[in-house]
């Protein structure tokens, strides 16, 4: 089965506390929200405590337009790519020697912040020296669920071809979705919410892979929400990207996400209680709190998801792989069972099964 080798990420210029944050919300939208002190409870309520972003806070309360944003977006995709890139192949802490730029055989990029044609991974291969052979697969739109997403694709790739090492490189920059004109519950909901980051994740084929205890992925499964596409997304308009953020989401986590995951385990002989690790993007408190509802499992196996919300906030699909390089740094006993969950705009989910060895 394929294995994920490493790990590593970018490390943003700004990172700022909940409580700065908050204050300046409040000077933002105060005039705008008339009992504002109330909906800025959202800001401790969520129980994050400090987010990163790639411009100061001032930045933030000016007007920019859809096009300044995004070149801002490609600029920081490529710093931040290339960071996370060679912190994944360098990382002493999975690799006893390094992996060479020519080994890579395929990249998938995954992001839904901002546009790029040439996409982000072709820029990268002008700056890092990759085989120009490597092929790319940018992957745009999937949300939250893009990370898990694009370990699956890199999965199933690996599958077809065993000698393989790929990477997933996750660039989100929510920061640049901002719409400080945007009144909307939803634009302030997502302001206590969303940051920026970029992870990049090494998968290699079964041929490939010669480091031990390490997650080997035993199977991947998306499913989609029919008729859903409210419930989580963009609103593109003029001035950039909007956020489409519903408070259903818990609820379908119980409701619709609970069986989806319960069929999938059961189609590998397992159940929820089979399960050793929980690796979950964490799309907030709440969210975190309906898996433990949904799955029956206790807040011990949720907590790595939790202290990255709170470490970092929601980056998007960033986030799980910042997830999954806390649960690799782990001593987990071979044999141990991990579920990957990660959630997305359709609405729909990215389910991955894995077993350390």
């Amino acid at each position: 089965m394929p294995v994920i080798l490493s790990v590593g990420t970018a490390i943003l210029p700004y990172k700022v506390s909940q409580a700065e944050t908050k204050q300046y919300v409040k000077q933002l939208f105060a005039s705008s929200f008339p009992h504002i002190d109330r909906l800025l409870h959202v800001f401790e309520n969520g129980e994050i405590e400090s987010r990163s972003f790639v411009k100061p806070l001032a930045w933030y309360g000016k007007r920019h337009r859809f096009a300044e944003k995004n070149d801002l977006y490609i600029e920081s995709a490529l710093r931040y790519g290339c960071e996370a890139i060679q912190a994944c192949l360098n990382n002493p802490a999975f690799l006893a020697k390094p992996i060479t730029y020519d080994e890579i055989e395929a990249i998938f990029y995954i992001s839904t912040t901002g546009l790029a044609t040439p996409s982000i991974e072709a820029r990268i291969m002008n700056i890092l020296p990759f085989s120009p052979h490597t092929k790319r697969i940018p992957i745009w739109g999937l949300g939250c669920a893009g990370g898990a997403a694009g370990i699956a694709r890199a999965y199933e790739y690996c599958l077809a071809f065993p000698k393989a090492k790929v990477l997933v490189i996750a660039a989100e920059f929510c920061s640049l979705t901002f719409q400080p004109d945007d009144h909307s519950k939803s634009n302030f909901i997502g302001t206590s919410l969303f940051a920026d980051g970029v992870a990049c994740v090494c998968v290699a084929g079964d041929e490939a892979a010669v480091e031990a205890g390490r997650p080997h992925i035993i199977a991947a499964q998306s499913v989609l929400m029919p008729d859903s596409e409210d419930v989580m997304g963009w609103d593109i308009r003029d001035d950039g990207l909007f956020v489409v953020f519903s408070k259903d989401i818990p609820s379908f986590i119980r409701t619709w996400l609970r069986p989806q995951a319960q069929s999938f385990l059961q189609q590998h002989g397992l159940a929820f209680g089979d399960i050793n690790h929980f690796i979950a993007h964490p799309g907030g408190k709440k969210v975190i709190a309906a898996y433990e509802e949904a799955f029956g499992i206790d807040k011990e196996k949720t907590n790595i998801s939790f202290q990255v919300m709170k470490e970092f906030g929601n980056m998007s699909s960033a986030t799980v792989c910042v997830v999954l390089e806390r649960f690799m740094k782990q001593p987990i006993p071979a044999g141990d069972y991990g579920l990957m969950v990660a959630l997305g705009p359709g609405f729909s989910a990215e389910m991955i099964l894995l077993r350390w060895e």
